[in-house]
């Protein structure tokens, strides 16, 4: 947000010409009005979204230091492991009427294994399994030291909320109008940042109060403001009505935001590279059908998971590696390579679970275009796309919302008027005067069309209610 929120006393009274003879205000006031009013939409799904952001950036320094002792083994002097199939064998006897659905290797040599269980009925989709929990394996003892439930560890809690702020499809629709109008309070805050800078300046100079927090304000937003538009723009293939009706329309292009390619990753239990939802799955093949094992032989039995290991680091693949066990005998054992601050190495192998066999192997190089590019931007709006370099300005950009999203509302509450009126700034977009805003709303509002919608409910409201009544026309400085 602008710190235009704050009026300067020259800006609040009549308007003085420009250069042309023109008010200065008019615009000014009206993008300062559009840029007030967003806000009521934009910082609570912002600052939800920043703030669980920052925790489930921060997951992999959080999580070990919270479950220790699970997550956290000590090295023995010969640092001789187990195999992951004598390692599961304990899980097995522990949990006697648990599934494996997955394994994830260990990301450090004193990092625990993590196995992902399953105690749903024979036969339950991973996708409709609530079962799930992640049990921890001590690689060098072989002793079970204990589970997490994912949606309970403050990572889990982080991951839901900002995909749905708990609130399920309304949630996704909520996250994605606010992320819509973002774009508007960015665009209108760089209005305002340019055409106000002398009144910061001189406001600044007298040591005017509340000059210091708009001033602050001010700088922070210059640098928010690209961020936002990036992250807003790298996000929208999550959103629920933007993401999946453009997904739909790709593929009637012969494209798509994801591969479709038979040889991909489909159904993991968990879809993200998260701890302890650390299934390392690739966007570009997340919605992609498994292939199948070989008709089962007499007497066989799957060949572990060590085995499909070993096959998939023939290939090529990179440990640690994630590993989605079959649910049954016409399943394959997905290995997926870690390539977590790489997009471009990500690979996934499935290997037949009776002959240890490479069914079929799938990577970011066979990918569409579009699906190259998308996940390319969610690596970036993940904070892993250029290694520390990313993971810091993106944990700097949360802290930044979050200040930003604070302070827009302090310096309101501090300008606030005593009477009946909550304050908004005055002014109304000039069609003819305004021609470039108007054509960029309109724009938006065709490439978005939830904005879209929202902004046809706005403008009924403000010609049909707000105009009519005069208490509410008080109330909102209607001009």
């Amino acid at each position: 947000m602008s710190d235009t929120l704050v009026v300067d006393p020259v800006d609040d009274s009549t308007p003085t010409p420009d250069r042309k003879g023109k008010p200065s205000g008019g615009l000014f006031r009206a993008f300062w009005r559009w840029h007030f009013y967003a806000s009521f939409v934009v910082i609570p799904v912002l600052l939800v979204l920043a703030s669980t952001g920052l925790i489930y950036l921060l997951r992999f320094q959080i999580e070990p230091l919270m479950h220790a002792d699970v997550m956290k083994v000590d090295v023995p002097a010969d640092a001789s492991r187990l195999s992951y199939d004598d390692q599961a064998a304990a899980v097995l006897k522990a949990y006697p009427d648990g599934r494996i659905a997955a394994v994830l290797e260990p990301s450090a040599p004193n990092r625990s294994t993590d196995f992902s269980l399953s105690t749903a009925a024979p036969g339950t989709p991973s996708w409709e399994d609530d079962t799930l929990r992640e049990v921890y394996v001590d690689p060098y003892t072989g002793k079970v030291l204990g589970e997490l439930n994912p949606d309970d560890t403050l990572s889990g809690w982080a991951k839901n909320t900002h995909k749905d702020m708990m609130l399920g499809t309304k949630g996704q629709y909520l996250i994605e109008l606010g992320a819509c109008w973002a774009i508007v309070m960015a665009l209108t805050g760089y209005y305002m940042y340019w055409k106000g800078r002398a009144a910061r300046a001189r406001r600044k100079l007298a040591k005017a109060k509340g000059a210091a927090l708009r001033h602050k304000h001010a700088t922070v937003g210059l640098f928010v403001g690209v961020g936002l538009l990036g992250l807003v723009v790298s996000g929208l293939p999550w959103t629920v009505w933007w993401g999946g009706h453009v997904q739909t329309f790709a593929t009637s292009q012969g494209t798509s935001m994801w591969s479709s390619d038979p040889g991909a990753q489909s159904a993991p239990p968990t879809l993200d590279a998260s701890i302890p939802h650390s299934h390392n799955v690739p966007w570009g093949a997340g919605k992609s059908p498994v292939p199948t094992s070989a008709p089962e032989p007499t007497d066989a039995t799957p060949v572990g998971v060590d085995a499909a290991v070993a096959a998939a680091e023939a290939r090529g693949l990179t440990h640690p590696m994630t590993v989605a066990v079959p649910a049954d005998a016409e399943g394959v054992y997905s290995v997926m390579g870690y390539a977590f601050n790489a997009p471009s190495k990500e690979a996934t192998v499935h290997v037949d679970q009776f002959t240890a066999q490479p069914v079929a192997q799938y990577g970011y190089g066979d990918y569409s275009t579009l699906a190259k590019v998308v996940d390319q931007g969610i690596a970036l709006h993940e904070g892993r796309r250029f290694g520390s370099l990313n993971f810091a300005a993106t944990a700097l950009f949360c802290l930044a919302v979050i200040f930003m999203c604070l302070a827009g509302p302090l310096m309101w509450w501090r300008r606030r008027p005593k009477g009946a009126s909550m304050g908004a700034p005055r002014g109304r977009l000039n069609v003819r005067t305004g021609r470039l805003a108007v054509v960029g709303l309109i724009g938006l509002a065709l490439v978005l069309p939830v904005f879209g919608a929202s902004l046809v409910a706005v403008f009924a409201l403000d010609q049909l209610v707000l105009r009519r009544v005069p208490p509410l026309k008080n109330f909102f400085n209607v001009v």
